[in-house]
């Protein structure tokens, strides 16, 4: 129903008898209540299975993928297969394809399962409609796929930070560097749907969401790689954020997923914290601080966190992260050689590399790998360099 048509109802309706006047306006007054619930909750599941918004899924899925075969024959078919997931979601027929699941070393050992780009398309979907409710309750200091945030957010927040509490390091301080043992893994699913039905009201978004957490595994986990696994990842360690910020009151505390800091003078209450953070986990949420990498070190040894090690007056990119990208380089130079990518493939690459390591003291690395880059590609140019108009020196 219109929302101007309710209202014209009740306007309508609107002439009683004086004498029930009270407990007729009682039960007026509830039934509008009830039907203005209606309304939004309405509102929200039709938003979500809109034309409009699954079209907007379906760009932000095919981001930096346009060139992919899946992509390529979803849009043969575009509108037919848009509208397919829309009648499948407003029929409540939807079934999530079953998740492809591959072993990814970057040294470490993780297994990635990823959706179909159907399945990735509705993930959109819903995040675009539920994402402003939830995003209001984040705090400041959660840095992990959130738009305005992002890993040198978080980086440049710590040494902040660190500034902050040593007063431009003329005072000692320590950190609690903890991250979650085995995280997507151990995520509870009814304390995790429990948490989103304080604030979806709406059975049917709920429905959805359940059909996606089920489609991993049936009580416990989330894959990694999934849209939808990232903003839950969120969603559940808000509980955790506000724990801190407003139980212990930490002052100085950021998060990034399961990896999270906390600065302070205090060794001994840092302990205490690790302590109780470790209780909360456990029973509020059916997680763990992983044993070995959470520890309490003092700020001027530097600290390990998103990939750099962080020193009061410098950041080091970590060795491992040096060994990820020359085993990234290699294989995608032996894919060029195949002729399986191209010059614009292996410069976007190498570009990406470079705008990241340039946030750590990395200058005589990079000018080596550029210099032997230049060498081995001498010959060829890309489409980012002819656009800027930046000739190759040849």
């Amino acid at each position: 129903m219109r929302r101007a048509s309710w209202l014209n109802n009740f306007n309508n309706n609107s002439n009683f008898n004086a004498n029930n006047r009270n407990v007729n306006n009682n039960n007026r007054l509830r039934g509008i209540a009830q039907l203005a619930e209606t309304f939004i909750l309405m509102s929200l599941w039709q938003s979500l299975c809109g034309y409009q918004n699954l079209d907007l899924a379906y760009r932000k899925a095919r981001k930096h993928k346009t060139l992919k075969p899946y992509v390529l024959e979803f849009e043969e078919n575009l509108s037919g297969n848009l509208g397919m997931l829309q009648t499948e979601l407003l029929l409540h027929s939807y079934q999530p394809k079953p998740l492809e699941t591959f072993i990814l070393r970057d040294p470490k050992t993780r297994t990635i399962s990823k959706s179909h780009f159907r399945d990735r398309v509705i993930h959109h979907a819903l995040c675009n409609i539920i994402n402003g409710t939830f995003e209001r309750g984040f705090i400041y200091d959660s840095y992990a796929n959130r738009i305005g945030k992002g890993s040198f957010k978080a980086i440049e927040r710590f040494e902040s930070f660190s500034r902050r509490i040593t007063h431009n390091f003329t005072r000692d301080a320590f950190v609690l560097k903890a991250d979650i043992r085995h995280y997507f893994e151990a995520v509870d699913h009814n304390t995790l749907l429990n948490i989103l039905n304080r604030k979806i009201k709406d059975a049917r978004i709920m429905w959805l969401i359940k059909k996606i957490l089920k489609n991993h595994s049936k009580e416990k986990g989330m894959p990694l790689g999934n849209l939808t696994s990232q903003f839950f990842a969120n969603v559940y360690l808000n509980e955790l954020d506000h724990f801190i910020k407003k139980q212990l009151k930490a002052r100085f505390y950021i998060r990034y997923v399961d990896d999270f800091v906390i600065l302070h003078h205090s060794k001994e209450l840092l302990q205490e914290w690790k302590i109780k953070i470790d209780r909360f986990l456990f029973d509020r949420l059916s997680l763990e601080l992983h044993p070995d990498k959470s520890k309490i070190i003092p700020l001027e040894e530097g600290v390990d966190f998103l990939g750099f090690k962080i020193f009061p007056h410098f950041r080091l990119l970590k060795k491992r992260n040096q060994r990820q990208f020359m085993r990234e380089y290699q294989e995608n130079t032996s894919l060029y050689n195949k002729k399986e990518i191209d010059y614009d493939q292996m410069y976007d690459f190498m570009e990406g590399w470079i705008a990241y390591a340039k946030h750590a003291n990395t200058f005589k690395f990079r000018k080596k790998v550029l210099t032997n880059f230049e060498i081995q590609f001498s010959s060829d140019i890309s489409i980012k360099e002819i656009n800027r108009g930046i000739p190759k020196n040849k």
